[in-house]
């Protein structure tokens, strides 16, 4: 039923998320029981919500109807174009409470939260590896799979996610479209150079709350703390 006052009255039991509707309401908890009703038939990738499987179609058909005025680096989707302008204005409005790590979409900062609550809701039923995004699982489950369905025209290499190749077919065309405001120095993806303007700044947002050793990337705080831990693979 439709709520026209845009009240969020229903409610997510697992995660607590609100909808205005109780369809939203819905199609959500495909994510958490894994039903993914929704099928290309083309490549038969699965997708909790129709809408989602309409957006993916155009992956196939290389309909990219959002385009940047700045780089002109086209999306299948407006909203990925309104945070794609985030990177070139430098505006990162969502901000960790915690950690004061800012982000361009508010989805990335939910997701960003679970590294300091320790949640990770999504679990594979292969081999039990939790994660902190449904996204993640699905890509995940390629690994089991061997699902590498997105292929490069250009060398024939394969990749489990779009994304990844839209990335490495940069390195045929040689396009480096973001660019440091402070050195000039150019990077085929966006997360390089987010990385990178932490090295002009300083920035060692991730801390050991062990030894208090601070680092740039989560990923180092990581294998840092196998230091602690013993475990040293």
């Amino acid at each position: 039923m439709l709520n026209h006052t845009g009240e969020k009255t229903h409610k997510c039991t697992i995660c607590n998320k609100t909808f205005t509707q109780s369809c939203s309401l819905q199609s959500h908890l495909n994510i958490h029981t894994g039903e993914r009703p929704y099928k290309c038939t083309i490549c038969n990738k699965t997708f909790t919500q129709s809408g989602s499987l309409q957006t993916h179609l155009r992956i196939h058909t290389g309909e990219r109807r959002y385009k940047c005025i700045i780089c002109n680096k086209t999306f299948t989707r407006s909203g990925s174009l309104q945070s794609h302008l985030r990177i070139h204005t430098g505006e990162r409005p969502y901000k960790c409470t915690i950690c004061n790590k800012t982000f361009t979409r508010p989805g990335s900062l939910q997701s960003h939260l679970r590294i300091h609550t320790g949640e990770r809701p999504y679990k594979c039923t292969i081999c039990n590896k939790t994660f902190t995004r449904s996204g993640s699982l699905h890509s995940h489950l390629k690994i089991h799979t061997g699902e590498r369905p997105y292929k490069c025209t250009i060398c024939n290499k394969t990749f489990m996610q779009s994304g990844n190749l839209h990335s490495h077919l940069r390195i045929h065309t040689g396009e480096r479209p973001y660019s440091c405001t402070i050195c000039n120095k150019k990077f085929t993806q966006s997360g390089s150079l987010h990385y990178h303007l932490g090295i002009h700044a300083g920035e060692r947002p991730h801390k050991c709350t062990i030894c208090n050793k601070t680092f740039m990337r989560s990923g180092h705080l990581h294998s840092h703390l196998g230091i602690h831990s013993g475990d040293r693979p």
